[in-house]
């Protein structure tokens, strides 16, 4: 088990949530906290606590994105005219890594964002390897043709766990999607509720 994957199975247990809504995740059989003291009985969250689980849970989702560029996100969601909350999520949904994870290119974010940094996607016909690269509404993503023999890929496409949201137009055939426009809050699949509000919040104080 990697690195990565064991501190993604970590901050499950740890929020007591199964974030990316995992078959695997070891939330499903333990709920309780990681470590010797995990099962002890929690206290009563601060306002401040809530606000920090609700940006780290977030951070973390998106495959697990640096502080520095969470703060830089946020911070282009209120230049924003709008709610920051929605603008903080459709940029967050933006992302070409999040939407190769959403069109089912990938098994997981942070296994979308490895395969964007090796070159294996096309926007609008041109090879993209920065997984923070912004898609906007009409852009066409396509995975090269190298990679469309991965087992990977096909076992991600294949898979039951996960379907393909609304705002995502995707041609499983040619293994392309349309970003099609930027979704709501509440059109996006998340495994368990996110509170983009309380992040407002948590910069806010």
């Amino acid at each position: 088990m990697t690195k990565r994957l064991t501190a993604k199975y970590k901050a499950d247990r740890r929020y007591g949530q199964n974030l990316w809504g995992r078959p695997k995740s070891p939330v499903n059989k333990r709920s309780y906290g990681p470590g010797q003291h995990g099962q002890r009985r929690k206290g009563k969250t601060s306002d401040f606590g809530q606000q920090l689980a609700a940006k780290q849970k977030l951070r973390l989702y998106y495959g697990n994105i640096t502080e520095k560029q969470f703060r830089r996100i946020f911070a282009e969601a209120s230049r924003r005219k709008g709610n920051t909350a929605e603008n903080l999520i459709g940029l967050l949904e933006s992302r070409l890594d999040a939407v190769i994870y959403r069109s089912k290119f990938s098994p997981t974010p942070f296994s979308a964002r490895q395969f964007v940094n090796h070159g294996h996607v096309k926007v609008n016909g041109r090879r993209v390897t920065i997984p923070s690269y912004v898609c906007k509404a009409g852009d066409l993503i396509e995975v090269s043709d190298k990679a469309k023999s991965m087992a990977l890929v096909l076992e991600a496409m294949g898979s039951a766990e996960r379907d393909v949201p609304d705002y995502i137009e995707l041609d499983p055939k040619a293994m392309t999607a349309k970003y099609a426009r930027v979704p709501l809050l509440a059109e996006v699949p998340y495994a368990v509720q996110m509170e983009p509000n309380l992040v407002v919040e948590f910069y806010a104080s």
